[in-house]
């Protein structure tokens, strides 16, 4: 088992500061499971001595699995920002599916479970509390890892939903290509109806292709800011599909909790300590 070549920050606001409070490390699932699960993650973290640290994270569109123990949870997506208070020392190991891959697990559509957290018990049975106390007890993540891919891979379907490969496809080209801001240009290029594209992501992801387009094209903004670029924000809210920079500013603001230029301030007040 090796790590992940992946050290993406996307999402993780702050990034630059995060990285000094703490360890992220993705690991590959099993080949079998790679259309369902995109990868594991684990956290670690010592700040013994220092002020607890609290890490906020513009979320991906993608279903998580967060261990603890006796208190495991299946994370749907969140509109908001969310935050992980860091105190002490500690580590998470967690699971992070592809974004139409946790519905062969739950066979609902994924929307009944965004901004929810539910148990794992209540979408595994009795048989997950075995799983949530092997990965607790777990002496390394090499063990982690071997029990979530023997615990899924016995779950898969013996026939596999050919719409969990389409929807991923269609994720991904948005993730690649940062000039697709419009759901039609999406059922454009994958040759369906706004309406099919619109049945599709509730089903599978949980929300809708233009919240999915808007979560990226943030990332990426967020990324900008934190780079300290300088932004037309005229042009950047044009480009992005709005009508102008008022309802831009009014969706950042609603999602991230500031606006672009509360953003910028609380960057340079971080970054001066």
């Amino acid at each position: 088992m090796h790590p992940k070549a992946d050290n993406t920050t996307k999402g993780i606001l702050l990034p630059d500061i995060g990285k000094m409070k703490f360890k992220l490390t993705r690991y590959e699932p099993a080949e079998q499971l790679r259309a369902y699960i995109e990868h594991y993650w684990v956290v670690e973290w010592d700040l013994r001595g220092q002020e607890p640290y609290r890490q906020a994270v513009l979320s991906h569109p993608n279903v998580n699995i967060v261990f603890e123990a006796e208190h495991t949870r299946i994370h749907g997506i969140w509109d908001k920002t969310s935050t992980q208070l860091l105190e002490g020392q500690g580590s998470v190991f967690a699971i992070k599916f592809m974004p139409g891959g946790f519905y062969p697990f739950l066979q609902r559509p994924l929307s009944t479970l965004t901004r929810q957290s539910i148990d794992l018990v209540d979408i595994f049975g009795d048989e997950s509390i075995l799983l949530e106390n092997d990965i607790v007890a777990a002496e390394n993540v090499a063990a982690q890892v071997e029990r979530s891919n023997r615990f899924f891979v016995t779950r898969l379907q013996e026939h596999p939903d050919k719409n969990v490969v389409l929807v991923n496809r269609m994720v991904a080209v948005l993730v690649a290509e940062p000039d697709i801001l419009k759901v039609e240009q999406l059922a454009v290029r994958f040759d369906v109806s706004v309406r099919t594209l619109q049945r599709l992501f509730d089903r599978y992801v949980g929300i809708s292709p233009k919240g999915v387009i808007q979560r990226y094209r943030l990332h990426e903004v967020a990324e900008q800011i934190e780079k300290g670029d300088i932004i037309d924000w005229l042009k950047l809210s044009l480009d992005m599909g709005y009508f102008d920079q008022a309802h831009f500013i009014k969706d950042f603001k609603a999602v991230l909790g500031k606006t672009p230029d509360e953003y910028m301030s609380t960057i340079e007040k971080a970054r001066k300590g």
